[in-house]
């Protein structure tokens, strides 16, 4: 006799409860239960239909077959899975009698008590079907035979996957476009408190997207660590369904207790912390592959022909291919040993991971600030062969770790990329604790982790507020670095903040600033909505703790970054006002007395001769002189390389001498890292300007010296037209999209700012000739700058102007707003 119904779902109560198999062995035991009970039933089914008074050995059906498709054909058959069966027949051998037969396989299924989703269909209507339904091809993707004639399923198959190769190109953007819509209607796994563990982005349906993906032979996914999310969130799901007797996919808080002790999980914190790894790297798996699958039909598009199959794309480690060394692939550079080539940041042809270990900084920021990600095989050589960051960190790994944390939203993919790689932690040591970190708190919409770079993200466009920049998305970075360990976060948060600040090459004054920020990031807050601001012990324990106003504003600016990232009901107008009350009435007991002027600084020996020649022969005099990197030389290493040159040019004071010195660097590619105008007289023959400049190459080879000082002669003496050869060059220039910048601000400092100057403060994204048009606006005002200092921290410009009428007197007030006007107008 068959099974029948009750003795199927005993075996399978059995299965699931006493035999002691869990996982992938379980749900490969359900599998082949179920197909041997459903075998049974087609049999029986068949020979009721044909024959219903036949007994003995049954014959194996012919003209039909029963074919496993979705879930259970990938075998994936949890506890409270659907059976998702189609009875496919050729059409002739059974007539009208199919529908009978259909009836007598259906109804013990529905008898057991078995979900049962089911179709009927010959091999013509199911791939009109799947043509016309992409859910339903899907699901025949995956088609396995389970019992009857074996050759109408192999048909099936076959038939399948041409369809699907042919149609690829139309359909892989309908599915990409489904996964979209999915991700925005169920959010993000990884950072969802009750995940939908087969909907929600990075979780099992995408799975099932990548399988297409490779089913269509355009492209694969990077594998590294796939089968085991996959096998993860499948473990999670069945411990769900057994939880809960029900066939749920969202994980809900008041299950994941008994789930994680169902998986024998330490609690419910990693259990979800191994969900959320296990969802980024799917969602991650995704990304690179739907990159990838934009490439492959761009190309084809533009070729009007097949493109190259690419089944295995990912497996190298990255390095130039023969079509790259050939000239057949079109690169533009973005920064030193980093290049855009098909919409990804890749490395140049003669990078070397192993001897830069500031590349994968370097690669990540240049791609950010483009708007771009870095490629994956990229990612993958740059982890492979790149050495740890001596400490202290470089200067220009700081800095471009900085720049990184610049690009805003942009920043996230390309933060994404590093992490799977394992790039950050090895960067940051102590990311690891909070990597994946669940926040059990209505009020945070993102883990420990992602919180923190979402609050750089916010304050990358909070930094025209504040005069370091490179501290307050430094210190969003790390705030909230203390929840991985016991105790206040805030205190534990501070100590961490100190230790990665000096191995990131900090000075001891930023040092404290950033572990006071860390410290009491919750102080403004928690202030505002709790004590009376009226009350002056309350402003007064305020200024106690920041001590300056540099300190207030970069507080204050952290304080709106981290409640703007931690979600809605953190930040209203309401609080807005309150802190913003707060901040002001801290301000005003902070500032005191006229701030003293720049301390003079006395001309060293070289800058004095330089000064003294300058004024003789009434031409500008240039010295040029490498800078190395800050740190003491291992003496086993090669000798460190320059990472850029210092400059210092006395030229007698004369019109447009900023934009025209700086217009000429930007000719050359020679990004301003630092510079400062200062006058001297040393021979009292009148005021001699020394320039001091600190400048990099955005790529490749530094200028020589020579050229540099016969060009800026050239334009000094009216024979080079710098801002005609810039805006040519720029017209030149390939269009990128870039990243949407927070808007220049300039700004007249208080006026007890200086004594004898006005001070313009210019704080604006960094960029190609952007202290020309700084100082060509000036000029344009017909004001003399006297002295100026310049920086440049991450992408950002800080500078700051002082500023005087012809007769060397401070501006008017409404001259000076109206100089501040025109400058900001010609940086927009």
């Amino acid at each position: 006799m068959r099974p029948g119904p009750t003795d199927y779902a005993s075996a399978r109560q059995r299965l699931l409860t006493e035999d002691g198999l869990t996982g992938a062995r379980r749900r490969i035991a359900l599998a082949g239960l179920t197909d041997r009970w459903l075998a049974g039933l087609l049999a029986g089914a068949a020979a009721a239909v044909r024959s219903p008074s036949a007994g003995g050995e049954r014959p194996a059906p012919v003209g039909v077959a029963l074919v496993a498709v979705g879930g259970y054909g990938r075998g994936e058959l949890s506890p409270r899975s659907d059976l998702d069966v189609l009875l496919l027949h050729d059409g002739t051998t059974w007539g009208s009698g199919v529908t009978a037969l259909a009836e007598q396989l259906w109804y013990p299924v529905w008898d057991s008590g078995a979900a049962l989703d089911h179709s009927v269909r010959d091999l013509g209507t199911a791939r009109e079907v799947a043509a016309e339904d992409l859910k339903a091809q899907l699901g025949l993707l995956d088609a396995r035979h389970i019992a009857g004639d074996p050759s109408l399923t192999a048909a099936l198959r076959s038939a399948v996957l041409a369809d699907w190769r042919a149609t690829a190109p139309e359909r892989l953007p309908e599915l990409q476009a489904m996964g979209q819509e999915r991700a925005e209607r169920h959010g993000e796994l990884s950072f969802l408190l009750e995940p939908d563990l087969k909907e929600a982005r990075g979780g099992l349906r995408d799975l099932v997207s990548l399988g297409a993906v490779a089913a269509s032979w355009l492209a694969d996914a990077p594998r590294d660590g796939l089968d085991e999310a996959a096998l993860r969130l499948t473990d999670v799901r069945d411990a769900l369904h057994l939880v809960t007797g029900r066939a749920t996919e969202r994980l809900s808080l008041q299950e994941q207790d008994q789930v994680a002790e169902e998986l024998g999980v330490l609690d419910a914190d990693t259990l979800l912390r191994q969900v959320y790894q296990a969802a980024r790297t799917i969602a991650y798996a995704s990304d690179v592959t739907w990159r990838e699958v934009g490439r492959v039909l761009r190309a084809r598009s533009q070729r009007g022909r097949r493109a190259p199959r690419l089944a295995f794309p990912f497996s190298g480690t990255g390095r130039t291919s023969g079509a790259v060394a050939r000239g057949a692939v079109e690169r533009s550079p973005l920064a030193e040993g980093v290049v855009e080539q098909d919409g990804e940041a890749v490395l140049a042809q003669g990078s070397r991971p192993a001897q830069d270990p500031a590349l994968p900084l370097r690669a990540a920021a240049a791609a950010a600030q483009a708007g771009l990600t870095v490629a994956h095989a990229t990612v993958r050589r740059l982890a492979a062969e790149s050495r740890p960051l001596p400490v202290p960190w470089p200067d220009e790994a700081r800095e471009q770790l900085i720049t990184l944390l610049g690009a805003g939203s942009a920043c996230l993919p390309v933060w994404e990329a590093l992490e799977a790689e394992g790039l950050i932690t090895r960067l940051l040591p102590d990311w690891e604790r909070v990597r994946c970190r669940p926040q059990r708190n209505a009020v945070h919409r993102w883990t420990v982790d992602r919180h923190l770079v979402q609050t750089a993200v916010r304050a990358a466009a909070l930094t025209r507020r504040v005069a370091r920049p490179d501290l307050l998305l430094v210190a969003a970075l790390l705030h909230d670095i203390g929840k991985g360990w016991p105790g206040d976060h805030s205190e534990a948060g501070e100590v961490i903040a100190r230790d990665v600040a000096l191995r990131m090459g900090f000075g001891r004054d930023d040092i404290e600033t950033l572990a006071l920020l860390v410290r009491h990031h919750l102080l403004l807050i928690d202030t505002a909505t709790r004590r009376d601001p009226e009350d002056p012990a309350t402003v007064e324990a305020v200024t106690k703790v920041v001590g300056t106003t540099r300190n207030l504003e970069l507080l204050h600016a952290l304080t709106e970054a981290d409640a703007l990232a931690t979600g809605p009901a953190a930040w209203s107008a309401w609080r807005a006002s309150l802190v913003g009350d707060l901040v002001a009435r801290a301000e005003a007991l902070l500032v005191g007395g006229p701030a003293p002027e720049p301390p003079v600084v006395e001309l060293g020996a070289e800058e004095e001769r330089l000064a003294v020649e300058a004024a003789r022969t009434g031409g500008p005099v240039l010295s040029v002189r490498a800078q190395l990197q800050r740190g003491e030389e291992d003496p086993e290493e090669p000798a460190a390389e320059p990472m850029g040159v210092e400059l210092t040019l006395a030229v007698p004071d004369r019109p447009a001498l900023l934009a025209t010195v700086a217009g000429v660097l930007a000719l050359h590619r020679l990004t301003v890292r630092a510079a400062a105008i200062r006058e001297a007289d040393p021979v009292g023959a009148g005021p001699v300007l020394l320039l001091s400049w600190t400048v990099a190459a955005e790529y490749g080879d530094l200028p020589e010296a020579a050229r540099l000082r016969a060009d800026i002669r050239r334009a000094l003496d009216g024979g080079l037209d710098v801002a005609h050869r810039l805006a040519e060059r720029d017209a030149a220039a390939p269009r990128r999209r870039g990243i949407a910048a927070p808007p220049p601000r300039v700004t007249v400092a208080p006026g007890d700012s200086s004594v004898s100057a006005t001070v313009l403060e210019v704080r604006a994204h960094d960029a190609p000739g952007l202290l020309h048009r700084i100082g060509r606006a000036l000029e344009d005002t017909g004001i003399r700058v006297r002295t100026a200092h310049i920086s440049t921290l991450g992408a950002d410009a800080v500078d700051a102007f002082y500023v005087t009428d012809t007769d060397g007197r401070p501006l008017a007030p409404d001259r000076a707003a109206a100089v501040a006007k025109a400058v900001q107008q010609a940086l927009n």
